[in-house]
């Protein structure tokens, strides 16, 4: 490892350990990324668990078929609690200071990105033992699973950068409605109900377009062990990791620009 890689990595895991021991010492921040998830499940696998009765629903578990739904969900919201923090330490001074001490300012980025990612896994697991306790059927193998995971990765790494750029362009929590909203209407307009077949009207033909709908009509064929579209996920995961990585830099050079 060259000494330009050494320095990112130290530049990253010290924002990384930054986040992460806030976040041990201060409970209060990560219980929102808990209950906004476990929420969504309580509500849609719990109190709308007749749905797998309607016609033409042929998906074998209503409770499987929303574990999906608020496990890619919490990957997203994962970026978004991230982004939130992000705005808070341009607000209160602190990433200014992390701009002045750091020689590659990407590694801030990066650092944060971790945090995000280790919050979302926290998520997965309290999520995926509440759903497990409550009927959880899983039909495919470590294959498949490894697979899901590989999308809800890629998602929280787009949404941690989408979160990482509108925080840094804005640089206050004033910014977290931004932040909060474009990620909310994304998920809100693909297939969460019920399966694309059965939707009608406008929200139909946005679920079409949607690029959330792709990851997450692949993890729950996956979950069941049915054939899956995983190409198409991947693809549309790594696009948008590609348009957010740019919207993240852009971001980092106008928090730079302002000091």
């Amino acid at each position: 490892m060259s000494a330009l890689e050494t320095r990112f990595a130290r530049g990253a895991w010290a924002v990384a350990w930054r986040g992460l021991h806030v976040m041990a010492a201060k409970p209060s921040l990560i219980i929102p990324s808990l209950v906004f998830p476990l929420f969504f499940f309580a509500a849609f696998a719990g109190g709308l668990s007749a749905v797998d009765q309607a016609p033409n629903f042929d998906y074998p578990s209503y409770t499987t078929f929303q574990y999906v739904f608020v496990l890619m969900q919490s990957a997203i919201f994962g970026g978004v609690f991230t982004g939130f923090g992000i705005a808070a330490d341009f607000e209160f001074g602190f990433a200014r200071r992390l701009l002045i001490a750091s020689h590659n300012r990407s590694a801030i980025v990066a650092g944060y990105a971790i945090t995000a990612l280790v919050r979302a896994l926290l998520v997965w697991t309290v999520v995926t033992i509440v759903a497990i306790a409550t009927g959880l059927e899983v039909s495919g193998n470590v294959g498949d699973i490894l697979e899901i995971l590989v999308i809800a990765v890629m998602l929280n790494f787009a949404a941690t950068m989408f979160a990482s750029g509108m925080a840094m362009r804005f640089r206050t929590l004033q910014a977290a409605p931004l932040i909060q909203l474009p990620a909310f209407l994304i998920i809100m307009t693909a297939p969460v109900y019920v399966p694309r077949d059965l939707i009608e009207g406008w929200v139909a033909s946005v679920a079409e377009v949607n690029p959330f709908t792709a990851t997450l009509e692949a993890g729950r064929d996956l979950i069941i062990g049915a054939p899956a579209e995983t190409l198409l996920a991947v693809g549309v995961a790594a696009g948008l990791i590609v348009v957010m990585l740019n919207w993240a830099r852009t971001g980092l050079r106008r928090a730079e620009a302002a000091g």
